[in-house]
């Protein structure tokens, strides 16, 4: 009798593609021996963290690159490695890390720092989820670091969204402004935005001093290494040699993304499982491609009201139908009434078709640029989509109030 015969038979209880599929995980920390391309930029985070495996205050550092460049995952693994090796002189150096797409308020993000270092016992405060102020949490949060860590580094990805950036300054000066006095605190901000700084506040850029550092893309030998490193997540002989490369090519081709790499290969091998097959080949690639894609835009624009869901329909058709690419408002607008007709929208201003536009050019789904029309004549922005139309059309229509479009979306140009 087998170790299975008394499981649920409505389970799977072997895999026949993953040997280990978490090592494909976004949030998976690899091994520094896992770590490819970075030497540079690894000795610059690990420069500026130095001063805090001996207690000291780090320097704060603002990273910049384009996704999937390694940015978090450089800071999150040198701040592992600094933890560690402050642990061998009993200095206690812990980590927050901070998601800004997902908490970008003072309150929130104050709020879950406290909650990351607070070890109760020894502080002698709690940190509830809800009921305190700002002003509160900032006081648990500093009676916490003083009496929890000796260094605490707060790594705040996608720092450009963050709606107040006071949070900075508070953290930055609560060693010069007495606010904790028994410990201290770095702050690594990360961003795809590079000019994220020229939009801080002045008093915010005259008290934090900072090293800045870029990214570069992969390229796509650099991908195929990463890859290459994370070929143990599928069980020896399951890949097909050109999976790997066409993986790679492909990603490459998108700004040199290693964490789309990644997706792609994982959803190449979850394909190649549904499927019953025993070998993940470069037809599972060329699905994951597309699959990955509409996955990543359905993350962007979920939670999107309908009305910002019909403006990005009509910059989709546009695109389809034209051989530009991008697309003054008044353009837009046109093709957008026409949309909000077949859906029974109400209408929206002009004004306000411009302003949801805005939005989402902040939010990275569509990119925004102002041209000048000439001498006196003023400027107008000009928008194009920044992912394939058609998987942009396809995640659209997923929405029932939109999958009326499916049918006469053609028509509609």
């Amino acid at each position: 009798m087998s170790a299975n015969d008394d499981r649920d038979p409505l389970f799977r209880y072997d895999d026949p593609v993953f040997a280990d599929e978490r090592l494909l995980e976004i949030t998976h920390l690899p091994g520094p021996d896992r770590i490819v391309g970075r030497d540079e930029q690894m000795q610059r985070v690990a420069d500026a963290l130095n001063p805090a495996i001996f207690g000291s205050e780090p320097n704060h550092l603002f990273i910049f690159g384009k996704t999937g460049t390694g940015k978090s995952l450089i800071s999150r693994s040198i701040t592992q490695r600094v933890i560690s090796e402050a642990q061998r002189d009993d200095i206690t150096v812990k980590y927050a890390f901070i998601d800004c797409g997902e908490q970008n308020t003072e309150a929130s993000i104050v709020k879950t720092i406290a909650q990351i270092v607070n070890e109760p016992d020894r502080s002698g405060v709690s940190v509830p989820d809800r009921g305190l102020g700002t002003g509160d949490y900032y006081k648990r949060l500093w009676q916490a670091i003083d009496h929890c860590t000796d260094v605490t580094i707060v790594i705040l990805d996608e720092i450009d969204m963050l709606e107040d950036d006071e949070v900075l300054r508070k953290l930055s000066r609560a060693g010069e402004n007495r606010r904790i006095s028994d410990s201290s605190i770095g702050i690594i901000g990360i961003s795809n935005k590079i000019d994220f700084p020229d939009h801080l506040s002045e008093r915010v850029k005259s008290s934090l001093s900072r090293d800045e550092l870029v990214f570069s893309p992969y390229d796509a030998n650099q991908l195929v290494e990463i890859l290459e490193k994370r070929r143990d997540a599928f069980h020896d002989g399951v890949l097909s040699d050109d999976v790997i490369p066409l993986t790679a090519a492909l990603a490459a081709q998108e700004h040199g993304d290693a964490r789309k790499a990644i997706d792609i290969l994982r959803n190449a091998g979850r394909i190649a499982k549904k499927q019953n097959a025993t070998r993940v080949t470069a037809d599972h690639v060329r699905d994951a491609k597309e699959k990955t894609e509409a996955d990543r835009f359905n993350e962007l624009i979920e939670g999107s009201p309908q009305q910002a869901k019909a403006i990005l329909y009509s910059l989709t058709l546009l695109t389809e139908n034209s051989t530009e690419k991008e697309f003054p408002t008044k353009i837009i607008y046109n093709q957008y009434k026409e949309v909000a007709r077949q859906l029974d929208f109400d209408v929206l201003s002009e004004r306000r078709v411009q302003e949801i536009l805005q939005e989402q050019n902040f939010l990275n789904v569509i990119q925004s640029e102002r041209e000048g029309r000439g001498r006196g004549r003023g400027a107008h922005a000009k928008h194009r989509l920044l992912e394939n139309p058609s998987i942009v059309k396809k995640v659209l229509l997923r929405d029932s109030r939109l999958a009326v479009l499916e049918d006469d979306g053609d028509d509609a140009a």
